[in-house]
């Protein structure tokens, strides 16, 4: 009898641990599902749990550490143009597969999955539109695409946004975030930085502003033609920016790199970056140094004291 309740007994507790271990186990679920659904935002530097709506509101920076998170072309666009003022251009151009290039998969069914994951046609968004009410062409390059890859597409639709700028006298902006060329398309991505680089020098040749923003990473064939070409350049807090990987130069070297090697603090030290901008004041920096470089129209009253003095300088 007494055996009988002890054996109730031990059953009782193994059942009360058991369900005990279950309900840990589902709260555990419930709290990735919250996270999984976009509720609250774990950074990956300091580890602070965040409200994602308030994050988004901070433009996705870290209020306790300041770390940027990458954000997509479609949020950076709505954090950089007035509302209602953008226009995009060229959304027609699709990638192809001249090359019919495979890997483990044909690189078609490569764009195709991309396409279908994402919502995107190709790494990059360009369009026209206004920063606090000043006009501006702007460049978005988005990470989430093959790693920012530049093919012929990102190429073709930046150089046309150029073209588009230098005709009708806008300044550009490109927001650079890339691992390089797009290996798949061979020499025709490679092609796209002499492509781009021309046609920023016809937009030079035009006396017309030229802004990259370098966000992180910026490497490869992109740092290594448009990202470095620019009147100004400006690079996100502790954005990655430079054109080898670290671990080949160390290896080609054969010595160890500083811990802040190819950091915007590093480039900025070695004058490659002109100043580190936070995102948070990221769109009226843009819109005072597009401001400042406004050309200066010549006012009548002008014209007739030039005249005038050039007159009497004659005379005399």
């Amino acid at each position: 009898m007494a055996n009988n309740e002890e054996s109730r007994g031990l059953k009782s507790l193994f059942d009360w641990f058991a369900n005990r271990r279950k309900s840990g186990s589902t709260s555990l679920e419930r709290q990735e599902r919250e996270i999984a659904d976009g509720l609250w935002h774990k950074c990956s530097k300091c580890g602070v749990l965040a409200y994602t709506k308030d994050l988004k509101a901070n433009q996705m920076v870290c209020t306790e550490c300041g770390h940027h998170n990458r954000v997509d072309s479609d949020e950076r666009i709505r954090q950089l143009i007035d509302h209602n003022t953008w226009k995009p251009l060229d959304e027609h151009l699709r990638p192809t597969d001249p090359l019919e290039f495979r890997d483990r998969k044909p690189y078609s069914d490569r764009l195709r999955e991309m396409q279908e994951k994402i919502g995107l046609i190709d790494a990059v968004k360009t369009g026209l539109g206004q920063i606090n009410g000043l006009p501006i062409a702007l460049g978005v390059m988005d990470f989430r695409f093959m790693g920012g890859s530049m093919g012929s597409v990102v190429g073709e639709r930046l150089t046309r946004m150029i073209e588009q700028a230098t005709q009708r006298r806008y300044p550009v902006v490109i927001v650079c975030t890339s691992g390089g060329a797009r290996m798949q398309e061979g020499m025709l991505s490679l092609m796209q930085m002499a492509k781009i680089s021309a046609a920023l020098q016809h937009h030079k040749d035009a006396r017309l502003l030229y802004i990259p923003v370098l966000t992180n990473p910026t490497t490869g064939g992109v740092t290594a033609s448009f990202a470095m070409l620019g009147d100004i350049i400006l690079a996100e807090p502790k954005a990655t920016i430079g054109f080898a990987g670290r671990r080949v130069i160390e290896q080609t070297l054969r010595e160890k790199l500083p811990d802040d090697f190819q950091t915007a603090e590093d480039l900025l030290r070695h004058g490659f970056v002109d100043d580190i901008v936070p995102r948070t004041q990221l769109k009226n920096t843009l819109a005072q140094l597009i401001a400042l470089h406004q050309p200066v129209l010549t006012t009548p009253q002008m014209v007739l004291w030039e005249t005038m003095s050039l007159t009497s300088t004659a005379a005399e």
